[in-house]
């Protein structure tokens, strides 16, 4: 079976990213755990943190950080 893949993110506070996947379902992602080491601690930059964006596949940010799709879907957490 396929994981849904991300359509739409919106970052959020406190480095969470709003993703809305192809099956409509629409999920809070904490990416906290992620900021870390030079390459991922370039998220800690709200600014930067704020320029990610889709590639119809999953979540990327424009240096190229990205988070593992299956990641993405299974660790995100249903909008209340």
């Amino acid at each position: 079976m396929l994981r849904p893949t991300a359509t739409k993110v919106f970052p959020e506070q406190d480095y969470t990213i709003n993703v809305t996947f192809d099956n409509g379902e629409n999920k809070l992602f904490d990416v906290k755990p992620y900021i870390k080491g030079p390459w991922y601690g370039m998220l800690k930059d709200e600014n930067y943190f704020r320029l990610v964006s889709t590639d119809g596949f999953t979540v990327v940010w424009p240096e190229g950080q990205d988070i593992c799709p299956d990641e993405l879907y299974e660790f995100s957490k249903s909008k209340s």
